[in-house]
């Protein structure tokens, strides 16, 4: 059964309309105060939009804009809601918090302990059946509540930034065991890791200010990304403009060349973006000679260290954009905030394609 979402929050500067195939599993991406936990809210039934309607299979969770207005409560939609706080029951075990969904829908005790002993193995959790939330990590119980969301055996998994409070050790495991259990099943998971991305989703949407900035495949998205924010992620510098032959113009009229993307022939004059790693970036502190279209100047904001590499970030043509060199490199050129240099990027090393 397919679940289908339009819905406006007038409040929160929100407008979304989106839809999800039978088995698939949606990253939803995007800066702090996007509106992901809004999305989240609105189909669980945690908050009211002014208007629109949401559905699994033709069964309305709501319809605000028909005659008859429709709105089923949290407990009757058949999602399960999993946050970034496990939020056990602190006085049952694991077993008893995983049995309590199946209990609430009307199993008898044996059949809703059965049902949570067999969830808690699917989770790599069985040898926790007994423990108390308060005996459990972070990594431990995450996994439980993942079982105790899974035993109400809901329509629509609804995951808020899972592997947030997770140290470096649990989130793989964490991760892991979503990839077996999403299988098929559909979910919508908010996210900052771009692994997470990778790793769970067929498909990636990027929220900003409260409407859908892009979405596609995830492979698409990451790796031809059309907004800041899927750039940012995927790691990659992203300059905006007009398509022209030789790639893109700028805002400020500067022409920056690339290379087209074979799949979509250049038209002049429609949107689109060139695209680059901070790895193909070079740093130069006076004009350079030879590939004038893509020297532009920059003043440097900050320098951190990225790997083995010093990421130089600067303000650049109409937005931020990112070098990594060498630190003996940054050394030699006495690199600091607030620094006036050139970026330079050889053009074979752009890919330009549409916004």
């Amino acid at each position: 059964m397919s679940f289908e979402l339009q819905a406006s929050l007038r409040a929160r500067n929100f407008d979304m309309s989106l839809s999800l195939g039978d088995g698939e599993t949606v990253a939803i991406l995007g800066p702090n105060g996007a509106g992901k936990s809004t999305l989240l809210g609105v189909i669980s039934g945690l908050l009211r939009p002014d208007s629109g309607a949401a559905n699994i299979g033709g069964r309305h969770l709501f319809n605000l804009d028909a005659g008859t207005r429709h709105w089923s409560p949290p407990h009757l939609r058949g999602t399960a809601l999993l946050a970034q706080e496990a939020l056990l029951f602190p006085h049952l075990n694991a077993l008893d918090n995983v049995a309590f969904g199946p209990r609430s829908a009307g199993a008898s005790k044996t059949a809703a302990r059965e049902s949570a002993k067999l969830w808690l193995a699917e989770v790599d959790a069985a040898n926790l059946a007994n423990r108390k939330p308060a005996q459990l990590s972070g990594g431990q119980a995450q996994r439980v509540a993942v079982a105790r969301a899974l035993a109400a055996e809901p329509e629509l998994l609804l995951l808020d930034e899972p592997m947030a409070a997770l140290d470096i050790h649990a989130a793989p495991l964490l991760r892991r065991v979503l990839k077996r259990v999403l299988k098929d099943r559909k979910a919508i998971i908010v996210t900052h890791d771009v692994l997470d991305a990778y790793m769970l989703a067929d498909r990636v949407i990027v929220v900003e200010k409260g409407r859908i900035a892009e979405e596609g495949p995830t492979r698409q998205v990451l790796e031809r990304p059309r907004s800041h924010f899927a750039a940012g992620l995927a790691g990659l510098n992203l300059v905006t403009g007009t398509i022209s032959e030789e790639g893109i113009t700028t805002p400020d009229g500067r022409v920056f060349a690339g290379q087209h993307d074979p799949g979509w022939p250049p038209l002049p004059g429609q949107a689109g973006v060139a695209a680059f790693p901070p790895s193909s970036v070079s740093v130069f502190l006076g004009d350079v000679h030879g590939s004038p279209r893509n020297s532009f100047a920059v003043t440097i904001t900050d320098l951190e260290p990225h790997g083995d590499q010093i990421r130089v970030r600067a303000g650049g043509p109409s937005q931020a954009l990112s070098a990594d060199i060498t630190p003996a490199a940054s050394a030699d050129l006495g690199l600091v905030p607030g620094m006036e240099v050139r970026f330079v990027v050889k053009s074979a090393l752009v890919s330009v394609y549409p916004a």
